[in-house]
């Protein structure tokens, strides 16, 4: 009654899955170049993509690029987004990112991890979303709902980090695939598979899913009428 997959073969499912019926998925974030996506992302820390939406107009109508960002004062960055979570962290990041872009790199945006990690407010998600989204590099950024999500599918197994997780999900995802991946994971766990209550009767993916699976064996054991 309840079918066990192998990892490989619940990869092939969801893949194909989301081939068929979201074969297109970008960001929700709004941008219109590099910085502004980096921008988008910093700010979206423990932020919802709405919110950063709502921010991040008049932002970059006073901030264009990294140039007018890195000569801000924390004063009339933390005006603009104190709206947000953790806007004191996020203004030292914003300004200190944009200094950085203009001192280590003359502004423009280095495509390689280790580079963009360098900057303030930039760790490997973070840097992970710029190589995939702008560069279209094979980088699988692990935020909470990518860890959520591979976990639940089965796609990950026993991941104690997000490092963890992006390990195994570049295991078996095709390299030109993984930058799509990882917004398919992304916006299942924002839409259908939230954290608190799954839309499992909704999910396209509960026939090969670890966390449905597991749950339909428990309620037929201990069903009252079994």
């Amino acid at each position: 009654m309840f079918n066990r997959l192998t990892k490989p073969e619940r990869f092939h499912n969801f893949i194909n899955y989301f081939l068929e019926n979201m074969p297109e998925a970008e960001t929700e974030l709004h941008y219109g170049s590099p910085y502004e996506l980096l921008v988008a992302v910093i700010l979206s820390a423990q932020c919802t993509d709405k919110r950063v939406n709502m921010i991040t107009p008049p932002f970059f109508a006073k901030f264009p690029d990294a140039e007018t960002l890195a000569e801000a004062g924390q004063e009339e960055v933390f005006g603009l987004i104190k709206s947000c979570s953790y806007p004191n962290n996020k203004t030292k990041n914003l300004i200190g990112m944009a200094k950085g872009l203009i001192s280590e790199f003359n502004g423009i945006m280095p495509s390689d991890i280790d580079e963009l990690q360098k900057l303030p407010g930039v760790g490997r998600k973070t840097a992970n979303v710029i190589a995939s989204v702008v560069y279209n590099k094979p980088a699988m950024a692990v935020d909470t709902h990518v860890f959520r999500v591979a976990a639940r599918i089965g796609l990950s197994t026993n991941a104690k980090t997000p490092y963890e997780t992006e390990m195994q999900l570049i295991k078996y995802i095709p390299e030109n695939l993984i930058p799509r991946a990882h917004h398919w994971l992304i916006l299942h766990g924002r839409h259908v598979c939230q954290a608190r209550k799954p839309d499992c009767p909704a999910c396209g993916l509960k026939d090969f899913c670890k966390y449905y699976q597991d749950k339909q064996q428990t309620n037929y054991f201990f069903s009252p009428t079994t």
